[in-house]
């Protein structure tokens, strides 16, 4: 029930097993449900009616159980205490007063001698306001939480019982775009704790290696045989074991994030690899190692696979280094020379030997050639990879018979890519810059397509249309070919800020209720506190990590860190260095929106970075608090933390983020853009605050549910509802999507008709 509790969490529901249930006909609210419920309000969560009869079922116990979860998930039992106490009042310390501590401790001056053995003379920090050291951020005293129930908004909670636990997991399974971070663990935990449905189409390549591990950790081979459809599909299983990605991440590209995490603004500390000892070590950590049994697992596999040798060949070929790698770790050469693994030598003979032709090369001989006919026959073979090279294409032979030629295919595109191809045309056929996220690297601006040079502006809003025109017809086409009976419909006016799970997704765990990249979160009161927590659990020990902003004006822009505590409308609660034994440490940022729309700011960016070698420390915790009310923060302790105002948080869990955008606040609009953009770098000036419009402007453009819902809609000639009626059994309507169905982004998917 545990690992499950935390799954219908994320989806804004409790499961609560009827097995536990005691039956109560009286319904009458015992004094241990009442409890309950008034303690969650002050975590910032409220009930559903049928909620509250299924908790009032529960024996005291588990309804206390049930607390505890909640306490975990939302850290109230974590060290909130940051340096300095009362941190919206600043300390005034300066660069002078380092400088002055840093010469008294060189030269033995007199002062406080303090834990860490630092000594501060008079008249440099009031130590009256610090819980640590201020001149090496070591924290020394420890404070709880004094305020909670801030919150102006509560989190209503569903009930979950075993019947939508059922529906959540297929619809994982099924879905039809790739899950984000925290999906990925869902789904994990549910084939943990659940058995694998039958009957159930396995919709993304990423889910179906989730399905591989588990049944490959219940010794069932030959089972996970039958799910692999090409080399390819294997190669995924092998380095998503070896590194834990889930996509095909080149080894170059972790052991060049892994390097440039280690370097350091202060040389004595930068431990990058500098020779070719060092680098060797650093490879050493994806090296691989097969034991014997893993040896012939993956023999059989590839000897199994049904495709012809030279397809299987073809398929190896885009990642014919790694698969060089893996062919001599896995020994496979000395079982191609057993019986029964014919088909194996084969392969292996026809690789290394280069018998056989790369589909791509012959699309890119012709494509030189200007060989249109040819081309587009070639490409028309592969409806997925015309889609993905539609643009480029059109810049290169003509628009008009670019499009003509992948209209005869768009039916057997499958319909993410379709809804891709119509969100990110406007994008495209602009000139500029446009903001790009290699597999496996950073955010980064590059010039758009030279090509784009060739074209006035008009040719290029002409081939906007064409695109945004045959994609739309071609989903209007799917939709209207469904059978339907339905006459009505409601859409939930927020479900027109909430995008579609396409393209985008995030990296990193959200333990409380969930939210797909570029949601937008109204800014409800005049501020903003952002908060990060990390070290829970670890020893005490150096590990830097800061928490900054960046405040984007016309014509500048400013920060606050830990070297600016106090620009113009921030203040932040001072840089801690070293955490504490086993209980973690916090930073806070307190951002004033008034003032800034007052002095014509235009964008914060919230930002997190490892200053220590290395990434982000794994199961950091930031986000942002929000509330009408006023939020208070500790004079005693500098506590600030106050979970029923969390509006939006995150678990790190990627492990080779240096730095890391999670949040836009756009100060006219006021509201905040939920995101995860890496960087690299200690700093925050080291991340490029040039792409920020960019990215807004690139989740602007994604397909939000509503307007997907009204295109099907308009395609089945069902009427929208404007207002849900009060009263659903006099005045029924067919279909009703509100906010408690987009919030499973795997049901949404179920739109997407291919």
């Amino acid at each position: 029930m545990n690992q499950i509790f935390n799954v219908g969490i994320r989806q804004q529901a409790l499961f609560i097993p009827t097995e536990l249930r005691v039956a109560d006909a009286s319904y009458k609210l015992k004094g241990s449900t009442t409890t309950l419920v008034a303690n969650l309000r002050k975590l910032g969560f409220g009930v559903s009616e049928e909620l509250l009869h299924a908790l009032n079922q529960l024996v005291a116990p588990k309804q206390l159980d049930i607390l505890n979860k909640f306490a975990e998930l939302t850290g109230v039992n974590k060290n909130w205490t940051p340096l300095v106490k009362g941190w919206d009042v600043p300390t005034n310390e300066s660069v002078i007063d380092h400088i002055m501590v840093f010469f008294a401790n060189i030269f033995g001056a007199k002062g406080t001698k303090l834990q860490c053995g630092h000594i501060i003379p008079a008249d440099t920090f009031p130590l009256e306001r610090y819980n640590g050291c201020p001149f090496c951020g070591t924290p020394f005293e420890f404070g709880k939480l004094e305020a909670t129930g801030q919150g102006s908004k509560l989190k209503v909670l569903e009930l979950w019982t075993e019947k939508e636990v059922d529906e959540f997991f297929v619809d994982l399974l099924a879905s039809k775009t790739a899950l984000d971070a925290t999906q990925m663990d869902s789904l994990k935990i549910l084939l943990q704790n659940l058995a694998l449905p039958k009957d159930v189409n396995i919709g993304m390549k990423e889910t179906l290696m989730a399905v591989i591990d588990l049944l490959i950790e219940q010794g069932k081979t030959k089972d996970a045989q039958k799910l692999f459809s090409s080399p390819v599909d294997i190669l995924r299983y092998l380095w998503f074991k070896r590194t834990g990605f889930l996509q095909i991440v080149e080894p170059k590209t972790i052991l060049k994030r892994k390097n440039a995490n280690n370097k350091n603004l202060h040389k004595p500390l930068d431990k990058s690899a500098k020779n070719a000892k060092e680098f060797l070590a650093l490879k050493n950590e994806i090296k691989l190692h097969y034991s014997r049994t893993m040896c012939g697992v993956v023999a059989t596999w590839l000897n199994g696979l049904k495709m012809d040798v030279e397809k299987i060949c073809e398929a190896m070929h885009p990642k014919r280094g790694m698969w060089v790698r893996f062919i001599r770790a896995l020994r496979l050469p000395e079982y191609s020379k057993k019986a029964g693994f014919e088909k194996l030598k084969q392969i292996l003979d026809t690789f290394y030997n280069e018998n056989y032709t790369v589909w791509q090369g012959r699309v890119d001989f012709y494509r030189l050639k200007a060989d249109e006919e040819k081309t587009f026959g070639f490409l028309k073979q592969r409806p997925g990879l015309f889609a993905r090279s539609l643009f480029a294409n059109m810049l290169w032979f003509g628009a008009e018979n670019t499009v003509n030629a992948f209209a005869e295919i768009i039916d057997k595109v499958p319909a993410r890519l379709v809804f891709t191809l119509n969100m990110y045309a406007k994008e495209y056929f602009t000139q500029g810059n446009r903001i790009v996220k290699p597999l496996g690297g950073i955010s980064k601006t590059i010039p758009k397509n030279e090509l784009l040079k060739l074209y006035d502006s008009k040719q290029l809003v002409g081939m906007q249309t064409m695109i945004e025109d045959l994609c739309v017809l071609a989903m209007k086409k799917r939709f209207a070919s469904q059978e339907t009976t339905s006459k009505t419909m409601f859409i939930d006016p927020t479900l027109f800020y909430i995008p579609v799970s396409i393209g985008d997704r995030g990296e990193n765990v959200q333990d409380l209720p969930s939210a797909l990249m570029g949601t937008r979160f109204p800014v409800e009161g005049g501020v903003v506190r952002l908060f990060m927590q990390w070290g829970n659990g670890l020893p005490a020990q150096h590990m830097d990590m800061d928490l900054s902003c960046a405040i984007q004006y016309e014509n500048t822009t400013q920060y606050c860190s830990y070297s600016h505590l106090s620009p113009l409308g921030c203040k932040h609660s001072g840089d801690i260095r070293s955490i504490p034994e086993k209980v973690g440490t916090a930073e806070y940022i307190e951002i004033d929106v008034n003032a800034l729309r007052q002095a014509k700011a235009k964008y914060v960016s919230f930002t997190c970075n490892a200053y220590s070698n290395g990434a982000i420390t794994p199961n950091m915790v930031i986000g942002w608090m929000n509330s009408k009310f006023p939020m208070k923060i500790s004079e005693k302790t500098g506590v600030a933390y106050d979970p029923s105002c969390v509006q939006h948080q995150v678990r790190i869990t990627q492990t080779l983020t240096k730095g890391m955008m999670f949040g836009v606040l756009d100060v006219e609009a006021n509201e905040i853009v939920w995101l995860e953009m890496p960087f690299g770098g200690q700093i925050v000036q080291n991340m490029n605050l040039a792409g920020v419009e960019a990215i807004l402007a690139k989740l602007s453009s994604k397909l939000t549910v509503g307007n997907l819902l009204k295109l099907k809609a308009e395609a089945q000639n069902i009427t929208i509802v404007e207002e849900l009626p009060t009263d659903l059994k006099e005045n029924p309507i067919d279909e009703i999507y509100d906010f408690k169905w987009a919030s499973n982004p795997a049901k949404v998917t179920k739109l997407l008709v291919d």
